[in-house]
């Protein structure tokens, strides 16, 4: 059993390698359709691989479910679509979209706007003062190697143990990773444009918003994606410091504790999905605002 197990899963990988082979060499590599058809191939052959090995090699699901399973909770949980009036939806019966609206709605979404926000204004004035700059980035560099285990428990003492402790965390851990870049990026013009600014007339202002800034536009978005990724999981894990019973930190450790390794398989998938499609929508606006910048022509 072990050897036809590691036989097929060897298979497997061997179909997915050579039809991924041939799209990758072919001429309609160019094609968007085919762009996406790679990664998504590579991506069902280890999910194909993952679902033989369980099965063949008779895993238990404490240990490790099969793809199966996790997809049978994922459909079990999904929400069901009620509408309370003509200007109402109600999501209801799902507790995959409950924890979903908690942790990545409320706590990630408001914890990185309120980050970023306050990361942006804090460059501007760093950017006015030398002073201010040698100052805040040796302490922006400090709270972002504050570990989260530590900050995640004062923030619930001093916010409760709803979602604003955790977008209180969100937004210190997003606050250096723009700060820095934001920062760097108002520094990367070049001593001539700022001297024909000059010559211009532009004072401060008119030569941050119509030199500066849109030059750093490219630096502010890798902080911004950047911070895409830690905002989830500052979200996820100060939840389990302590959080209303619900949540995807709060689901994931009740989860493990009931031995319901399909719970929490499905809500690493929807993290997953949820922090992929926020790095995507970070991404597509960048590729909108800095359509002119070389990393973004074809």
């Amino acid at each position: 059993m072990i050897w036809a197990g590691i036989i097929g899963a060897l298979g497997i990988w061997a179909a997915g390698w050579f039809i991924n082979t041939r799209l990758a060499n072919g001429p309609q590599l160019q094609t968007r359709f085919v762009q996406i058809l790679v990664p998504v191939i590579f991506g069902v052959t280890l999910i194909l691989i993952w679902e033989w090995l369980v099965r063949m090699l008779g895993v238990s699901a404490v240990i490790l479910p099969p793809p199966s399973a996790i997809a049978a909770r994922l459909a079990q949980e999904l929400p069901t679509v009620r509408f309370v009036s003509t200007l109402s939806v109600d999501f209801g019966g799902s507790k995959l979209w409950a924890d979903f609206e908690q942790t990545v709605i409320k706590g990630a979404t408001t914890g990185y706007i309120i980050g970023g926000i306050a990361a942006f204004g804090v460059a501007i004035l760093a950017d006015r003062s030398e002073f201010f700059t040698r100052g805040i980035l040796p302490v922006g560099g400090f709270m972002a190697a504050l570990p989260i285990v530590g900050t995640a428990p004062i923030f619930v003492k001093w916010l409760g143990s709803d979602w604003e402790s955790k977008a209180a965390v969100v937004g210190v851990m997003v606050f250096f990773p723009i700060l820095v870049n934001t920062v760097a990026g108002l520094r990367d013009t070049t001593v001539m444009q700022r001297d024909l600014m000059r010559t211009y007339g532009a004072g401060y202002w008119p030569t941050l918003f119509k030199l500066r800034l849109p030059a750093a536009m490219p630096f502010i978005f890798n902080g911004l994606k950047i911070a895409t990724t830690l905002a989830l999981i500052g979200a996820i894990v100060a939840e389990f410091f302590g959080s209303p019973t619900v949540g995807m930190g709060f689901r994931i450790s009740t989860s493990v504790g009931q031995l319901a390794l399909d719970m929490v398989w499905a809500e690493i998938v929807i993290a997953a999905i949820a922090g992929s499609s926020l790095y995507g929508l970070m991404a597509w606006i960048e590729g909108r605002v800095t359509f002119w910048h070389p990393s973004q022509r074809k």
